[in-house]
C-alpha cells in the first residue's frame, strides 16, 4: 500500500433487492493503521455493504477501492491484499487447528519459509499454539473465531474486513479477539469491523452508525460521545421489576424536554434537554422507588437518539 493510499475507499454505493433499498448511496473510508466500526442493528445493511467491499456482491452504483485497486476491475490484486471474515466462517471441522491453517497457507501458495514464520506469529497472538492438534469441531466458539481469523491472516493482508466477528462469543473471547485486532492496527493494517454490539463501537477509532441502509452519522468515537446533545440521567432500582420499569418510562417520556427513555439492562437512561434540569425526572423516579445519578453517554445512547431523531 503506497503512502497516502486508503485501505478502503467507498464512494456512493447503493444496492437494491427488488423494491427494497438495502444500501442507500453511502460512502466510507478506512485508513491504514485504523479500526473503523460499521455499527447497526440486524438488517441495517452492514452485511450487504461488506459483501460489496469484498467483491462478493456487485453494487448497483458507486465505486469501491481496496488499497487503491478497483474491486470490480482488479479483483486479483484486491484478493492478495484483503482478508475477509464473514459472519459464519467455514472451518473444516474434521481437520486440526494446524491442518486448517496449513490448508489456507496452501491456497495462498506460501513458501515453507513464509508459512513457518507466519504460523508461529499467529499462534503467539491467538494463543492457539497449545491446541494445534485439536480438531476444529472440538473448539469453543471463541477459539473457532480466533482460528478463522488466523486462516484469514496467513497471507498477511493489508486490509481486513470482519462481519460481526464476535457474534455468539463469550465475553473473555470477545476481549481477546479485540486485542488481536488492536495488534493488527499497530502493524499498520486497515480494519473494517461490523458489529451490533454498541460497546464494541467504543473500541474503534471511527464509526459509521448505520440504520435502514444509510448512515445516521459518522466520526471519531470520542468526538461523537463528547458532542452528545442531551443531558443523561441513569435510573436504577434495588429490585428489578420490568413492569415498574415500563410504567416509569411511560411517565417520564411524557415530560416536556425529555427526548428519550431507554432501558439498558437493569437501568434506564433518560436523555433530556440541557436547559430543562433533572428535578422533575428525579421526583418521578423516586415515586417508583428508583435512585438516580448523572451519567456519561455510551455509544448506544448516541445510536438510539440518532435513530429517534431520524424518525422525527
Amino acid at each position: 500500500m503506497s503512502n497516502g493510499t486508503l485501505a478502503i475507499d467507498v464512494d456512493r454505493i447503493k444496492k437494491k433487492y427488488g423494491a427494497i433499498e438495502a444500501v442507500k448511496l453511502i460512502s466510507l473510508t478506512v485508513a491504514p493503521g485504523e479500526i473503523v466500526g460499521l455499527i447497526g442493528a440486524d438488517g441495517a445493511g452492514k452485511t450487504s455493504t461488506i459483501k460489496m467491499i469484498c467483491g462478493l456482491l456487485a453494487p448497483d452504483a458507486g465505486t469501491i477501492r481496496v488499497s487503491g485497486f478497483d474491486v470490480r476491475k482488479s479483483a486479483d490484486e484486491v484478493k492478495t491484499r484483503l482478508g475477509y471474515m464473514p459472519q459464519r466462517f467455514s472451518l473444516y471441522s474434521d481437520l486440526s487447528v494446524a491442518e486448517n491453517i496449513r490448508f489456507f497457507a496452501d491456497l495462498f501458495k506460501l513458501t515453507e519459509s513464509q508459512r513457518a514464520q507466519r504460523v508461529a506469529r499467529l499462534y503467539e497472538f491467538s494463543k492457539l499454539g497449545p491446541f494445534q492438534k485439536r480438531r476444529a469441531g472440538q473448539l469453543s466458539g471463541g477459539m473457532k473465531q480466533k482460528l478463522a481469523l488466523c486462516c484469514n491472516l496467513i497471507h498477511e493482508p493489508e486490509v481486513m474486513v470482519l462481519d460481526e466477528p464476535t457474534f455468539g462469543v463469550d465475553p473473555v473471547s470477545r476481549r481477546e479477539l479485540w486485542d488481536i485486532l488492536g495488534d493488527l492496527k499497530k502493524r499498520g493494517s486497515g480494519l473494517l469491523v461490523s458489529t451490533a454490539y454498541m460497546d464494541e463501537a467504543e473500541l474503534c477509532d471511527r464509526v459509521y452508525l448505520m440504520h435502514e441502509g444509510q448512515f445516521l452519522c459518522s466520526g471519531e468515537t470520542k468526538s461523537l460521545l463528547a458532542n452528545f446533545e442531551y443531558q443523561l440521567l441513569e435510573l436504577f432500582r434495588d429490585e428489578i421489576d420490568f413492569h415498574v420499569f415500563e410504567q416509569l418510562s411511560s411517565k417520564i417520556a411524557q415530560l416536556t424536554g425529555v427526548h428519550s427513555v431507554n432501558r439498558f439492562g437493569d437501568r434506564l437512561h433518560v436523555a433530556f434537554d440541557r436547559k430543562m434540569g433533572s428535578d422533575r425526572i428525579v421526583a418521578e423516579a423516586e415515586q417508583f422507588g428508583f435512585h438516580s445519578h448523572p451519567t456519561h453517554p455510551v455509544m448506544e445512547d448516541v445510536f438510539v437518539n440518532r435513530v429517534q431523531n431520524n424518525g422525527n
